[in-house]
């Protein structure tokens, strides 16, 4: 009995209105009563099992991963069913690999680069360094400026003996500077023993103002020497120093151009079919960049060379002034012509103990 009226509930046909609505069924009560008889009888057979498999996949829940699209509607064939895993991956893959693709660009094209940029170093370093071989052993030549050649000589001669002014004059402000703390140790010696031997009070009290007034003089005096051993400094180490910086760029430049104009002398005294000729004119070019570049550098040295020269002649007559007149007037005793001395020069000593510049000074 149960069997037919299941059958009769399966093979019957739902109408459905113009609106999607399910009409009204002449065998609704029917159907309720199958459906209801049917639950009973699973409930009796398979209750346990049932709960157990309910509350089974209440707890794990459906595999959300071997989730499948059904193309075709409902009751497709399996051709139609694409999972949604093979979606997901294809989907990734293609946008890895565009991204890899973008990526490899990005570093054969940083690679091609850098391997150029070596070729072209390499290419440099060898003409330079077989130009440089040849002039040593007196196989190839080389331009030379013997007017500029020897106005840098010159310079180079000059540089070191200033160096060894600069270093004296240190040793000299090293030596005064111990001195002078003698001095104003050996005052201030003086003055305690004057205060504590009544009957040398006076002899103490002169030899203490005397040792306190040349520590004064003396301290003035290390203040002009400073100001001498600073100046000389930087004509030495920046100004002299920024000139033979530019003359190292210039014979370089020199080097490079010697180079590849025996390169392209080389050339041209080759074949003269296609080939060669592409190589001679690219030689041409290169050998145009060099001189171009030489003849920069030429120019900038003897621009250097000119206006070094009066700047140090103004530097050295200021400096010497000031040395002349400061070492003269201290130990001469001559307080005020010291001090003076200072004044014309535009000098400012320290107070005693700032050895360090306050923040204000320092803004």
């Amino acid at each position: 009995m149960t069997d037919s009226i299941m059958s009769k509930a399966a093979t019957m046909e739902i109408p459905i209105n113009s609106n999607g609505d399910t009409g009204t069924l002449p065998e609704d009560d029917s159907l309720e009563q199958a459906a209801k008889l049917q639950w009973s009888l699973d409930e009796k057979v398979g209750s346990s099992r049932g709960t157990r498999d309910l509350q089974q996949v209440m707890v794990s829940g459906p595999n959300l991963n071997e989730t499948s699209i059904v193309s075709g509607g409902y009751g497709g064939t399996a051709e139609g069913i694409i999972p949604t895993s093979s979606i997901k991956g294809s989907n990734m893959h293609h946008s890895s690999s565009s991204s890899s693709m973008t990526a490899d660009e990005a570093t054969r094209g940083v690679a091609v680069e850098k391997l150029e940029t070596m070729k072209k170093w390499g290419l440099n370093t060898y003409k330079c360094t077989k130009q440089m071989i040849s002039e040593r052993f007196g196989r190839g030549s080389r331009t030379v400026d013997l007017e500029l050649e020897a106005q840098i000589e010159v310079l180079r001669d000059t540089k070191r003996k200033y160096e060894n002014v600069l270093r004296l004059a240190r040793a000299l402000t090293n030596h005064f500077y111990n001195m002078v703390q003698t001095q104003h140790a050996l005052g201030d010696t003086f003055a305690d023993l004057s205060q504590k031997s009544p009957e040398l009070r006076d002899e103490f009290g002169y030899n203490a103002e005397t040792q306190k007034l040349l520590c004064k003089n003396g301290e003035t005096l290390l203040g002009a020497i400073n100001f001498f051993v600073s100046s000389i400094n930087t004509l030495v180490n920046k100004t002299m120093e920024d000139t033979l910086m530019t003359i190292k760029m210039y014979e370089n430049a020199r080097l490079e151009f010697d180079a590849y104009r025996s390169d392209l002398e080389e050339l041209s005294l080759g074949p003269r079919d296609a080939v060669a000729m592409a190589r001679i004119d690219a030689a041409q070019q290169q050998y145009q960049v060099q001189k171009d570049k030489y003849e920069r550098l030429r120019s900038d040295v003897i621009i250097k060379l000119k206006f070094l020269e009066e700047n140090k002649v103004k530097v050295m007559h200021k400096q010497l002034l000031l040395f002349h007149n400061a070492i003269s007037a201290y130990f001469a005793g001559n307080q005020q012509q010291l001090e003076q001395t200072l004044k014309q020069f535009n000098i400012k000593l320290r107070p005693p103990g700032a050895d360090k510049p306050s923040w204000l000074e320092e803004q």
